[in-house]
């Protein structure tokens, strides 16, 4: 009996805004990017992941034309903008310049005059978006971190770009603010948004990212949805009433069982994405057996990310 099939976590996105094709790029003798290639879907939220020196800045500015790679290519909205495509792009690599004495609403007055991207009726569009709307007319030196935060990222939502490229944006914020960021992130994927975060924070990425990419010293590790990234292989836990009932039943079945030594729930293992949950219940019930408990486990970013990264 095989109890396994699709993973039923997948996104599934139907085409791609970005492909990155072999990036190379060097600073002397150090090799920041080593042919990365990467493939961003529509309507996701892909983080790119690694710790500090993996070279996540370094592609987030060759991608936005700040920086040139020395080899490789990348191919935004499938080259349908060509050198217009900054311009559907909204875009944060660093810590935002605003004026301390000016309020919310005249910084961003002064950002539509710079960048030329959106109008009055937009900068009310974006500031209730990053729900700073009541705070418009307060001086920007009263803003707390996060609310400085987002007012940057309203400025890049200026125009109302298709795609958000953000490099760090929840880094020295404290937990509330971390918390507002995530929050704007989700609702701005729900608003069809796609986005784009460069982080060396696990929990984050885990949080708020449908795909990720962990690079290390320039490298691609492993990349995809995060839920196949996390998992080598399904863990499935399993419990019934009649416990030795069941232990006795998967046995017959030529399964390996594992007892966790807290609950006493029987653990199944699978290969990854192929466990069927709907199929061993149904065959448990087929058997007389009724499950009190039944779960796909996956392991934490943090195990999965420590896993590729320690040499």
């Amino acid at each position: 009996m095989e109890w396994f099939g699709a993973n039923s976590f997948n996104f599934e996105f139907v085409s791609s805004v970005l492909q990155i094709n072999n990036i190379q790029k060097s600073y002397g003798s150090v090799r920041a990017l080593n042919g990365v290639s990467l493939q961003v879907p529509e309507g996701s939220v892909y983080g790119i992941l690694g710790p500090n020196g993996s070279g996540k800045t370094t592609l987030l500015g060759i991608l936005m034309s700040v920086l040139r790679a020395q080899h490789g290519s990348f191919d935004w909205f499938d080259g349908r903008y060509g050198d217009g495509y900054r311009k559907k792009i909204g875009c944060l690599l660093e810590t935002p310049n605003f004026y301390q004495y000016l309020s919310g609403e005249e910084n961003l007055r002064i950002t539509v005059s710079i960048s030329e991207r959106g109008d009055e009726a937009d900068i009310e569009r974006v500031l209730k978006l990053v729900g700073l709307y009541e705070r418009r007319k307060h001086r920007f030196a009263t803003y707390s971190l996060g609310m400085k935060q987002r007012l940057a990222i309203g400025a890049a939502l200026l125009g109302n770009p298709g795609v958000l490229v953000l490099d760090e944006p929840t880094n020295g914020l404290d937990p509330v603010g971390i918390a507002e960021i995530r929050d704007l992130i989700r609702s701005l994927r729900q608003a069809g948004h796609t986005i784009v975060i460069a982080s060396h924070l696990l929990d984050e990425v885990e949080k708020v990212c449908t795909h990720v990419a962990i690079l290390k010293k320039g490298n691609v590790l492993t990349d995809g949805p995060v839920t196949d990234v996390l998992m080598d292989e399904d863990v499935v836990e399993l419990d019934a009433t009649d416990r030795e009932g069941l232990r006795s039943f998967l046995l017959t079945q030529s399964l390996t069982l594992e007892t966790d030594k807290e609950t006493g729930w029987i653990r199944l293992r699978f290969p990854k994405g192929q466990a069927k949950l709907e199929e061993l219940n149904r065959t448990c019930m087929q058997q007389g057996i009724a499950l009190t408990h039944l779960s796909l486990r996956r392991k934490k970013l943090e195990t999965r990310f420590f896993e590729l990264t320690n040499d």
